[in-house]
């Protein structure tokens, strides 16, 4: 399967850092307790996150509003944070958190605007 180093993976999660924003801290862990299935799932998120059908950017938009909608305060922030890096403006946040509101409500609504408040004064 994938045999990696533990250099290997901290420089891993290093470049999906500087990729999204920020890595949480369980994903840090899992890097270190165990890299083979680390590697499976940032293989998967290169998978997913890779521009195709729909653009990365509009996938960070979906992301933030399903998170917001979950009421997810870590997924949130975590999206929010790297939406800067591929582009995605203030505004366009805007938007995705008020289709956000009208498919689940204000609390969603509230959660994901206190996220991009604090994130993106």
């Amino acid at each position: 399967m994938y045999k990696s180093t533990c250099s290997d993976v901290v420089n891993e999660v290093d470049e999906l850092e500087a990729k999204i924003g920020k890595v949480p801290l369980i994903f840090r862990e899992l890097a270190k307790q165990d890299p083979e299935m680390f590697k499976l799932v940032l293989k998967m998120d290169h998978f997913i996150w890779d521009d195709g059908a729909i653009d990365k950017k509009t996938k960070k938009l979906i992301a933030i509003a399903i998170a917001a909608a979950l009421r997810d305060q870590h997924a949130v922030r975590a999206q929010i944070a790297g939406a800067a890096n591929l582009g995605v403006s203030s505004e366009e946040i805007d938007e995705a958190l008020r289709v956000t509101y009208l498919l689940a409500g204000m609390p969603a609504y509230v959660s994901g605007k206190v996220a991009q408040n604090d994130i993106m004064k």
